[in-house]
């Protein structure tokens, strides 16, 4: 039996301790977690116990094991959105195979100078779009290619955030700022930048977009709202964001993402001292709650996404329109349909997730990259630093033409910021 690949965590947050080391318990046979890099004392822990690390490979900072020889096959870093560029850099320089965390940076220069540096030396950098090792997006992507319903003439995403989910990571959460994380557009939603682009298949030419922070503000605060919920706002019981409500209610699970103790006492301690207490209306978000994008590829192809996080459940609807059918799907009913044109058939086809995160895509994109890892082939990913650039930069684009009143971005104008020389885009 061959050995296993082994692998360094940088990061051990939900992302990290949560959606791919597991993959290393339920097959270890597969993959061996041997070292953890994590700034809190506790998460570092958990990956010691959890994953047998010795003490001495469990690490505070990043820095510290990159000192070291190559201690693995691979790194996998899931530090914070501002945090990726210089591990992963140090990472690739020291030999390691990488699966960074999407969003690759919130910089369009260190987006293409990661891609640059993977293909130099040889390594794989896989980026975490998960969507695309879903079972329903995959099955979608095998229909479209199949010509089924001819070339593709146009496409409309909705994401839908959910309100809760807005509540908590964008406006209470790790993302609300976009300084000190990435614009909504990137860090939510480079997920659906690169559904289109691999759905479509050419090259993005030029985007626009509109969108903006309308609700989340404090002049929407309704009258008796306080800083923090607990403090006895007078709002509460007509206020759908109410904290306690919510995270003492069918969101505690989601109160384990800030709390180690889930009881009542322990949650009401956590929303009484840290970010997930405080009023949604009297918070320092600046994220959009918002945004609509409208972007061209090759060939006159359109597309159209909007996101928005005022619906009630977290999911995406998709309508790709062909020259001879139509597919129209939901997320979250893991089914979509296919209209021929000539015959009036439709095909329904249903998918299973699977027990995984993201609708199957965190289990399916570390088995991949597992696999390429083994293979050692640069060229093997599915979701390659060459191919993430491309739905970074059009996300890019997206905010740069949003600040700028929607004015048209053409992407060729990002691509040359930073690159050693500047080339047309690919897919």
């Amino acid at each position: 039996m061959k050995k296993p690949v082994t692998a360094v965590v940088v990061g051990a947050g939900d992302r990290g301790a949560h959606a791919y080391s597991p993959y290393a318990r339920d097959f270890p046979h597969e993959l061996a977690i041997v070292a953890v890099a994590e700034p809190q004392e506790d998460r570092r822990n958990y990956m010691v116990q959890e994953y047998g690390i010795p003490q001495d490979r469990a690490y505070s900072k990043w820095e510290e094991f990159l000192q070291h020889s190559r201690l693995a096959d691979a790194a996998l870093i899931c530090t914070q959105d501002r945090m990726h560029y210089q591990p992963t850099m140090k990472a690739l320089e020291r030999g390691y195979h990488v699966l960074l965390e999407k969003p690759m940076s919130p910089d369009p220069a260190e987006c293409i100078a990661m891609e640059e540096a993977a293909r130099e030396r040889g390594r794989l950098l896989v980026i975490g779009h998960v969507l695309r090792y879903t079972p329903f997006w995959t099955r979608m992507k095998a229909v479209i290619d199949s010509g089924a319903i001819g070339d593709i003439v146009s496409i409309q995403l909705n994401e839908n955030v959910e309100f809760h989910h807005m509540a908590h990571s964008f406006v209470r959460g790790n993302w609300n700022h976009s300084q000190r994380s990435s614009p909504m557009i990137l860090a939510k939603s480079c997920h659906d930048m690169d559904l289109l682009a691999w759905l479509v298949g050419k090259p993005c030419l030029r985007v626009s977009s509109f969108g903006s922070l309308l609700h989340f503000r404090e002049e929407k605060a309704p009258k008796g709202a306080t800083d923090r919920c607990l403090d006895g706002c007078m709002a509460e019981a007509e206020c759908p964001w109410s904290a306690p409500r919510f995270y003492l209610g069918k969101g505690k699970a989601w109160a384990g993402k800030f709390t180690g103790d889930l009881s009542r006492e322990g949650i009401l301690h956590a929303l009484q001292t840290g970010p997930y207490g405080r009023c949604v209306y009297h918070s320092d978000n600046d994220i959009v709650d918002h945004q609509t994008v409208n972007l061209e590829f090759e060939g006159g192809v359109t597309a159209v996404f909007s996101m928005c996080g005022f619906t009630r459940d977290n999911t995406r609807i998709i309508q790709v329109m062909g020259t001879r059918g139509e597919i129209r799907g939901s997320m979250v009913e893991q089914s979509f349909s296919v209209y021929d044109f000539l015959t009036g058939d439709e095909t329904v086809i249903r998918t299973d997730s699977g027990l995984g995160g993201h609708g199957g895509g965190d289990e399916g994109l570390i088995r991949r990259f597992v696999r390429d890892v083994r293979q050692g082939s640069a060229d093997a990913a599915l979701t390659s630093a060459s191919d993430s650039v491309m739905s970074h930069l059009m996300a890019f684009a997206a905010e740069e033409s949003r600040l700028r009143g929607g004015m048209p971005v053409p992407i060729r104008e990002l691509y040359g910021r930073g690159s050693k020389e500047v080339r047309g885009p690919s897919v």
